[in-house]
């Protein structure tokens, strides 16, 4: 039990913040709807968390006005020195895509 306690992952605050498109299906005009912190152990587990806070009515937070997460929405995680990456949620889960869909 002491070795797993050691060897387990620390679980870290990720800095998220979700873009979506004034409509539904829309491809561009992708505009900053919510920035949070998120507690996961990576930025896969970042990823779900973030998914499943943004899609179960009772986990949505008060100040959020952005819609559920569906296809199409990004999600940049910000690690600070660690990078930057982007997510767009495409059918059959969470896909990393380049900066310049943003625009």
């Amino acid at each position: 039990m002491m070795i797993r306690m050691l060897t387990k992952k620390a679980c870290s605050q990720y800095d998220v913040t979700i873009f979506q498109t004034p409509k539904y299906r829309q491809y561009k005009g992708y505009k900053t709807v919510y920035r949070t912190s998120i507690p996961a152990n990576s930025r896969e587990n970042c990823l779900k968390e973030t998914f499943s806070r943004f899609n179960v009515t009772d986990r949505i937070p008060e100040n959020y006005k952005g819609r559920f997460l569906s296809t199409g929405d990004i999600v940049l995680i910000d690690e600070g020195r660690g990078g930057q990456h982007y997510y767009q949620l495409k059918p059959g889960g969470w896909y990393p895509i380049n900066r310049i869909l943003l625009c």
